[in-house]
């Protein structure tokens, strides 16, 4: 079993993407152990702090540290990633020859309200990710276009080909996974 850290790109309560990583985490997945790792408290990156790092920022990289893998589950915020996603991935580079994610196999998925779903963010994730040394799993894509149908109230996905979908992402993810461990 490989403990899966997730990152959900969005601090708001009724997120689309926690709601996202809910009903994934209903799919078949026996090889991955999701856990969404609580980024509320994680402060503003400044360098001042790197002698002393906030508690937050150190529970953080322990978890990112203690993962098998990855999975960023991102919104799109005006055709890029959410800022405090990238705080988040600045903590982890910090300090030098400190990084957290070098190595780390990572996957990308997302939903937004806009028409090109998260597929923009997610190129800009992508470069920033590799630019620090994960390794990141690159097919297939997912960002889907967020519409109300498609989870229900209790975060089941309601289209049976975007659950199959889904289920083909998992599959690969588990295998990404397990190659790069």
């Amino acid at each position: 079993m490989f403990n899966i850290a997730v990152v959900v790109g969005s601090l708001r309560k009724e997120s689309f993407n926690k709601k996202l990583v809910h009903a994934l985490d209903k799919l078949n997945h026996p090889n991955l152990k999701f856990t969404i790792l609580d980024i509320n408290e994680v402060p503003l990156y400044n360098q001042d702090n790197e002698g002393n790092m906030p508690a937050a920022v150190v529970k953080f990289k322990k978890e990112i540290q203690d993962a098998a893998g990855v999975l960023f589950v991102t919104p799109e915020y005006n055709r890029s990633i959410p800022g405090m996603l990238k705080n988040l991935i600045d903590w982890g580079t910090r300090p030098y020859g400190k990084n957290v994610w070098a190595n780390k196999p990572t996957g990308i998925i997302g939903v937004s309200p806009g028409v090109v779903g998260t597929a923009v963010a997610q190129g800009h994730l992508r470069s920033i990710l590799v630019a620090i040394g994960a390794i990141v799993m690159g097919q297939p894509e997912v960002y889907f276009v967020h519409k109300d149908e498609l989870y229900d109230a209790n975060n089941n996905i309601t289209n049976e080909d975007t659950k199959k979908f889904l289920q083909g992402y998992l599959d690969k993810f588990s295998g990404w996974i397990e190659s790069h461990s």
